[in-house]
């Protein structure tokens, strides 16, 4: 005979425990609010905790690629190169979560498997797969932009007889040496994987099967010198003043009036080349000139100049044509360490299957359109993510009458309103959710978490405005026959306030460049999934002043009760 469990009552769950789900407990528990984190890994990371394939890094900035709240631990916690590596990030999470202490506060390998809102008790009924139920008043989702692993779905998959891996699950036992491996995918990952796989020297063959060729240029990776850190260090209050107010948060000033057309071909030459040595994709893309993006001569200049850089990098012509891209420069910008010289390197090549596309996984390795079989023993899966949805849509989160996320995302696509709020679903907050900010992650993180804690401390302080209390006791004429008073401190999202949101994210994003291309950016590297507008484009500077403005005007797009 099963006994049920009884549940347990908490002020808020937090799903996640990497960068969102760390920085949101610690902050509702300095509110004084009975909080539990979760997670399904076995220790905090989120990302990091899965990424730990060869070559994961960062390519944001070392001293940007962390919290800003502590000035004390920016100061003083150790880092010795420009780029931090993901056991690097890995390592510095821990230490945030041991100096707080909130490991307490977590609990591990427990995975959230429902949730539906009660409309008697006003809360949120949690499943977890421990068989723990929770009832909570507040749901707070810090899933990640980029940990719903996409595997594709080859046939043969289970034939293989070889080492099968995903980046985003790497073993710890993973051992390469003398084996003839072969990569499917080149985005972020694939070249950070490839190029330190190719630079460790250990593996007897490396084949990169190759849909799209990708722009990448260098990440200017080194040493950071002791005159540097001390000089950030004196002014780290104006460097993150300065990021969270710019476009992206990459510690450079975005070029916002320097079209391309509007200096000499040398003078673009010279700019181009500069931004090259200095390194970082998100430099060269968006500090060089302002019309990359949204202007197709601006954007055949600048990759011309990548094409030729790859062209003087790699010795081999027919090598160097397949790594050069045909399309536009418009997917997430990267940087590398060394990716394009790797392929001088007479074991390492690449496999066009756009051409030949894979047909099949065999015994013995793949085999694409054209009939060739290429014999591996390991295959790596460096295929992305079903991002910013993915991991939503997965679980049933079922809000008021019983509809769930993926039911209201299956038309549109998936909207919110602010990346936050989501009209039908009562206090769920989503950290980085639909239509959130382009922008380095962790300062658009530290965004989304400080305003889900503003509303949550408003509504726990009852300060939700009794102006926007009609008569029967709700706001905008909520419900039927429960609270008498604006006391209860719920808080979603109107939706019309998510439509004008959708609306305004899809029409800056009308004219990019971006969006004629098929990228995980609009939801089109998953097939069978609707593209879509997926994020703010407008950048963090932009959307932390409008969100300001909305918090600051009586929450304007929210209903309150």
């Amino acid at each position: 005979m099963t006994i049920a469990m009884e549940p347990q009552y908490l002020d808020a769950l937090v799903v996640g425990a990497g960068f969102g789900g760390i920085y949101q407990l610690k902050k509702l528990l300095d509110q004084g609010l009975n909080v539990k984190g979760i997670d399904m890994a076995d220790d905090v990371g989120g990302t990091w905790h899965w990424n730990r394939y060869p070559g994961a890094m960062s390519d944001t900035m070392s001293f940007l690629y962390r919290y800003s709240w502590d000035h004390e631990d920016l100061v003083s916690y150790p880092w010795s190169h420009h780029y931090l590596q993901g056991p690097e990030i890995l390592a510095y999470l821990k230490h945030v979560v041991k100096k707080y202490d909130l490991r307490k506060h977590f609990q591990f390998e427990t995975e959230l498997l429902a949730a539906q809102w009660n409309e008697e008790e006003l809360r949120w009924v949690v499943t977890l797969s421990t068989k723990e139920v929770l009832k909570v008043k507040y749901l707070v989702t810090a899933l990640g932009l980029l940990s719903k692993t996409n595997f594709p779905a080859f046939p043969g998959l289970d034939k293989f007889a070889g080492e099968l891996y995903h980046t985003a699950r790497w073993p710890q036992n993973a051992d390469l040496k003398g084996k003839r491996v072969g990569v499917i995918g080149n985005g972020s990952t694939g070249v950070q994987l490839i190029t330190a796989l190719a630079k460790a020297e250990e593996v007897k063959q490396l084949l990169s099967f190759q849909r799209n060729p990708q722009y990448s240029v260098p990440a200017g990776n080194g040493p950071v010198s002791t005159q540097h850190r001390k000089h950030l260090n004196e002014t780290y209050d104006q460097v993150w003043d300065q990021a969270k107010n710019s476009l992206f948060a990459y510690g450079f000033d975005e070029e916002l009036n320097r079209p391309a057309t509007s200096v000499s071909p040398e003078e673009r030459e010279r700019i181009f080349e500069e931004a090259w040595q200095q390194g970082n994709g998100f430099r060269f893309m968006f500090w060089t000139f302002s019309d990359i993006t949204v202007n197709e001569e601006a954007n055949i200049a600048a990759s011309d100049f990548i094409r030729n850089k790859i062209r003087q990098t790699v010795k081999d012509p027919e090598k160097a044509r397949k790594l050069c891209p045909t399309e536009w420069y418009a997917r997430r910008p990267l940087c590398d360490s060394g990716y394009y010289e790797q392929f001088n390197r007479e074991n390492v090549d690449i496999v066009d299957i756009k051409t030949n596309p894979i047909t099949e996984l065999t015994a013995t390795g793949i085999k694409t359109a054209d009939g060739k079989l290429y014999e591996l023993d390991v295959i790596i899966c460096a295929t992305g993510f079903d991002a910013v949805d993915g991991n939503y849509t997965r679980i049933a989160i079922q809000g008021r009458n019983g509809g769930t996320l993926k039911d209201h995302w299956s038309k549109m696509g998936p909207t919110s309103y602010l990346g936050l709020s989501v009209p039908n679903f009562p206090n769920l907050f989503l950290i980085t959710g639909p239509n959130g900010p382009f922008s380095n992650l962790p300062p658009a993180i530290e965004c989304h978490v400080e305003i889900i804690t503003d509303l949550i401390a408003r509504a726990e302080k009852n300060e939700l405005p009794k102006a926007a209390i009609g008569t029967n006791g709700y706001t905008n004429g909520y419900m039927n026959g429960h609270a008498k008073s604006h006391t209860h401190g719920i808080v979603e999202a109107l939706s019309e306030a998510e439509q004008e949101w959708t609306t305004r994210c899809d029409e800056l994003s009308s004219k990019s460049l971006f969006r004629r291309i098929d990228s995980w950016i609009f939801g089109k590297n998953v097939p069978g999934k609707k593209g879509t507008t997926m994020f703010f484009f407008a950048g963090l500077g932009p959307y932390r002043r409008i969100a300001k403005e909305i918090l600051d005007d009586d929450l304007r797009g929210f209903r309150r009760f």
